[in-house]
C-alpha cells in the first residue's frame, strides 16, 4: 500500500538542505533484469527519487536518447501492466525511494483509469507523470489517482502562462516538475540562464517541492539547479551513460555517474579502487 513517501524524502531533504537527485530510467532498456539491479544501485549512489519510464511508440516529449530507449524496450514487449509488476519487484527488492511512472496517456486510457490507479497503490508507486494529459482534462485520472493516494505530478514549461501555473499548482500533489527548456528531452552543456526565474514563478503559486528537468547532465548543473530548486531529474545523461558502458558494466557506470551528480564521495572513491 502506498505511504506518502514522497513527502517524507522532501521533507528530509530539506532537513539536509540537499538538492534530491531523480534519475529518469526508461523500463526495459537494456533489459528487465538490469532494471531490476540499476535501481537499488542508484539508490545507493544517492538517488532520492526513481521516474521510471513507460515505453510509447509515440514519445513526443522525449529527444532521440530517450526515443531509442523506450523503442528498444518496446521490442522487448515492456508495456504499462509490465511496468507495473516491475515497480512491485522493486519493492520486494528493498526498494525504499519513491517510485513514479511517467509516460503518456492512451495506455493509461486502455487499462483503465480506476484499474490503474488501484494497481498503482497495489504495487507501492508514489506518483505518475503523463507528458500528454493536460491540467483542462486531467480531472478524471486525478481523482482516480487521489482516490488512491498516488500523486499526480504536473509538467510546467517556460512557455507556460501564469494562469495556467497557477491552475497546474492548485491541483497538483507531491511536486511540480519544471521543464527547463522549451523542446523534448536530451542532455545539454548549459542550463538556461532564465530558469530561476521560472522557478520563482512557479513557487509563487504553491509551496510543494520543485524538480527542474529535460537537459541535466553534469555535477555543475547539479550545483547550479540546488541554489533554486528542490531536486533535479537526468534522464538523457544517464541513457547514454548505461548505452556507452562495456559489456557488464552497465550497472557500475551508471552507479558511478549518480554518485557524482549527488556528490557521494565516499562511493566515487570506493569505485575507483
Amino acid at each position: 500500500m502506498t505511504t506518502d513517501r514522497l513527502g517524507k524524502t522532501f521533507d528530509r531533504l530539506r532537513g539536509k538542505s540537499k538538492l534530491g537527485i531523480i534519475p529518469f530510467l526508461t523500463v526495459g532498456y537494456p533489459d528487465i533484469e538490469t532494471t531490476l539491479e540499476i535501481v537499488p544501485a542508484l539508490e545507493k549512489a544517492g538517488a532520492s527519487i526513481f521516474e521510471l519510464g513507460v515505453p510509447f511508440s509515440d514519445p513526443l516529449a522525449d529527444g532521440p536518447t530517450i526515443q531509442q530507449a523506450s523503442l528498444h524496450a518496446l521490442q522487448q514487449g515492456v508495456n504499462l501492466s509490465l511496468c507495473l509488476d516491475i515497480c512491485s519487484r522493486l519493492r520486494n527488492r528493498g526498494v525504499n525511494a519513491p517510485l513514479i511512472l511517467m509516460g503518456y496517456y492512451n495506455p493509461i486510457l486502455s487499462m483503465g483509469i480506476k484499474e490503474y490507479a488501484e494497481k498503482a497503490n497495489e504495487v507501492g508507486l508514489d506518483g505518475t507523470i503523463v507528458a500528454d494529459l493536460p491540467p483542462e482534462e486531467s480531472a478524471p485520472f486525478r481523482d482516480a489517482c487521489r482516490n488512491y493516494g498516488i500523486h499526480l505530478i504536473p509538467l510546467l514549461a517556460p512557455t507556460s502562462k501564469d494562469e495556467r501555473i497557477a491552475k497546474a499548482c492548485s491541483e497538483a500533489s507531491g511536486f511540480i516538475y519544471n521543464v527547463s527548456i522549451s523542446g523534448v528531452t536530451g542532455a545539454r552543456d548549459k542550463i538556461p540562464t532564465d530558469l530561476p526565474s521560472m522557478v520563482e514563478r512557479i513557487r509563487s503559486h504553491t509551496n510543494l517541492p520543485i524538480a527542474v528537468g529535460f537537459g541535466l547532465s553534469s555535477r555543475k548543473h547539479m550545483l547550479e539547479v540546488e541554489k533554486f530548486a528542490d531536486a533535479a531529474v537526468v534522464g538523457s545523461a544517464l541513457i547514454n551513460t548505461i548505452g556507452a558502458a562495456p559489456p557488464g558494466k552497465a550497472i557500475s557506470s551508471a552507479q558511478k555517474f549518480i554518485a557524482e551528480l549527488s556528490g557521494n564521495v565516499a562511493l566515487e572513491n570506493k569505485e575507483e579502487k
